[in-house]
């Protein structure tokens, strides 16, 4: 299983770099097709009719690729409303999850609905701008939670005991917790070490002061683990394993940026407030 998921999430990498090297409209094209996948899953665990799930995922998603395509997609004010909006939201739901994992919460299939319908194109803005902000800040914004997964798989394997929320994703540990934050600093220690100038997220704060570097990659972390335990509970209301079989070794779309949901709009807030 770790084999295919590794040659997976390599074809998706590679698919990813060729996006981004075709240019914004073959970006835009791209994002638009992961978004529409996971708008579909994340309906169906809601409880949605498949027809509904699907007239509302390619109406959501041809409505935001519109606004993209006509120069509309929120900028400036809008856009950190928009996040700070979502960054509230995820917060929310920390607290959530917090009870669910210790005592068991259960979502209703409308607020379910109306979180995805939200918090999807919140996550959306938050990705067509740090795109514009060129190549690196986006892949590195990225990068965390990919090192913060891979950290965390590993050092739950080799350290986890303590369950992190047990009625809800009952192989997280707080060991990978740990993982995941120390994977995320030493990899940007690294970064800003060899590349300084380098002009990615992980650089920009190192730059403000060390403390800050510290605390908001670990909040980034923190909030991708938020991402990743509110899928488990719409999976486990569902009764399903994964959101979908479409990604071989890693389940459905929604299974793949789950964790990036939360951290792309609370990324735009961290670049806008030290820029």
């Amino acid at each position: 299983m770790l084999r295919l998921r590794v040659v997976t999430a390599l074809t998706l990498l590679g698919l990813l770099i060729a996006a981004l090297w075709l240019g914004r409209a073959t970006f835009v094209v791209a994002a638009a097709v992961l978004f529409a996948g996971a708008a579909f899953e994340w309906l169906r665990l809601a409880g949605l009719r498949q027809a509904s799930c699907v007239a509302l995922a390619i109406v959501v998603v041809l409505a935001l690729v519109a606004l993209e395509f006509a120069g509309r997609t929120p900028t400036g004010s809008v856009l950190i409303l928009v996040c700070s909006g979502a960054t509230a939201v995820w917060l929310t739901l920390l607290a959530v999850l917090a009870r669910a994992g210790q005592h068991g919460v259960r979502l209703g299939r409308n607020l379910s609905t109306v979180l995805g319908l939200t918090l999807l194109p919140a996550a959306w803005f938050a990705l067509m701008y740090l795109h514009q902000l060129g190549t690196l800040m986006l892949f590195s914004t990225l990068a965390i939670v990919w090192i913060a997964d891979i950290a965390a798989y590993f050092a739950g394997r080799r350290f986890g005991k303590r369950k992190l929320a047990p009625r809800i994703s009952p192989g997280k540990t707080w060991a990978g917790v740990g993982g995941a934050v120390v994977g995320v600093l030493v990899a940007s220690g690294v970064v800003h070490l060899v590349w300084p100038q380098a002009p990615v997220l992980s650089n920009a704060l190192f730059d403000e002061s060390l403390l800050l570097a510290v605390v908001l990659l670990a909040l980034l972390v923190a909030t991708s683990i938020v991402g990743d335990l509110f899928e488990s509970l719409l999976k486990r209301q569902a009764g399903r394993k994964d959101s979908s079989q479409l990604l071989p070794g890693h389940g459905g779309v929604l299974d793949r940026i789950d964790a990036l949901l939360p951290v792309l709009p609370m990324a735009v807030l961290i670049q806008r407030w030290i820029q």
